[in-house]
């Protein structure tokens, strides 16, 4: 009897670290669709189109809300889960107000609590102050995407925990060096709004400077000033 009480206990142990393992893996494909199908290479998207696929973009996001992230999962998983949750809900808030010129338009955006994670509700400043910022994880700022010009581009591919490095390090790379943002040279930055905001979560380890530093070719100077460029509001539109 005891060795089938031992049996029993090892099976459900082994079940468990399996169930446990598999919640970890959000599958991510459908938004990866979504993304390649309505925004360009160059982060515009196709809200017109996108509306079409509402019914998707609405099933993906409520896999992710009644799936929560696993708090045993890694910090890659982690990552992943939120910044498509971030960028998908997003996207669905547009196109909840569409037509619209600017989110700005749109009452309280950030600050009103509708995406259900598991028992929570969340809102979208929640989800980018209160989890992934928390992350210490500065490059989240180029992945998560407001919907807006000026800010970074919507990729037009989900983020994947298994690449997600290299996702992050290409989403700063084309940001810092995207003209059309910031504008570098070595005696003067100007730079988006972006830096100025959120400057005590690039600044842990030196100056504005030296973070944008690896993302460049540019030799600055010790002198090099930095100054910000107004942000544009107006829908990233295809």
């Amino acid at each position: 009897m005891q060795f089938y009480s031992y049996t029993f206990l090892l099976l459900f142990s082994l079940f468990s670290n399996l169930v446990n393992g598999q919640s970890n893996k959000i599958e991510h494909s459908s938004w990866d669709s979504l993304l390649k199908t309505h925004v360009d290479h160059n982060g515009n998207v196709d809200y017109k189109g996108f509306l079409k696929d509402t019914t998707t973009l609405s099933n993906y996001i409520n896999k992710l809300e009644s799936k929560p992230i696993n708090n045993t999962a890694n910090k890659n998983e982690k990552l992943a889960y939120y910044i498509n949750l971030y960028n998908a809900a997003t996207v669905k808030l547009i196109l909840d107000n569409y037509p619209t010129n600017s989110i700005k338009n749109i009452s309280k955006p950030w600050d009103k609590q509708w995406i259900k994670v598991g028992n929570k509700t969340l809102s979208l400043g929640d989800i980018e102050h209160k989890i992934l910022r928390k992350m210490n994880e500065p490059r989240i700022h180029f992945a998560i995407n407001c919907a807006s010009f000026s800010c970074p581009m919507l990729k037009n591919e989900a983020f994947i925990a298994s690449k997600i490095e290299t996702q992050l390090e290409q989403a700063t790379k084309d940001f810092i060096n995207d003209s059309k943002r910031n504008k570098i040279s070595s005696s003067e930055v100007e730079l988006s709004q972006i830096f100025k905001w959120f400057k005590k979560d690039f600044t842990t380890k030196g100056t504005i400077v030296d973070f944008i530093k690896p993302y460049t070719t540019i030799n600055f100077s010790k002198k090099t000033s930095v100054k910000y460029l107004d942000y544009n509001w107006s829908l990233n539109e295809k």
